[in-house]
């Protein structure tokens, strides 16, 4: 019974808002992505960004040529044997 009791203590100490100490990173982001660089603001958070756009790129062009390849090839007649 004593050890029910301790758990709501625990999840309240868990919880609680006093022993958070966060920082607003907002107006840091902000500067960034205002900045005029003439980088596109999809590509202005640096290098992973970067490499996730390309990623995504290749991706997206590696998959349309595949299905348009397979598109051609379920759009030719069958050879008769």
């Amino acid at each position: 019974m004593n050890r029910l009791l301790k758990v709501p203590v625990l999840a309240s100490r868990a919880f609680s808002s006093s022993s958070r100490n966060l920082k607003n990173k907002v107006p840091e982001a902000q500067k960034l992505f205002q900045e005029d660089n003439g980088l596109p603001v999809h590509i202005k958070g640096g290098t992973g960004d970067v490499l996730l756009y390309r990623a995504t790129m290749a991706l997206t062009v590696g998959g349309t040529c595949y299905s348009l390849y397979w598109l051609l090839v379920a759009s030719m007649p069958r050879r008769k044997a």
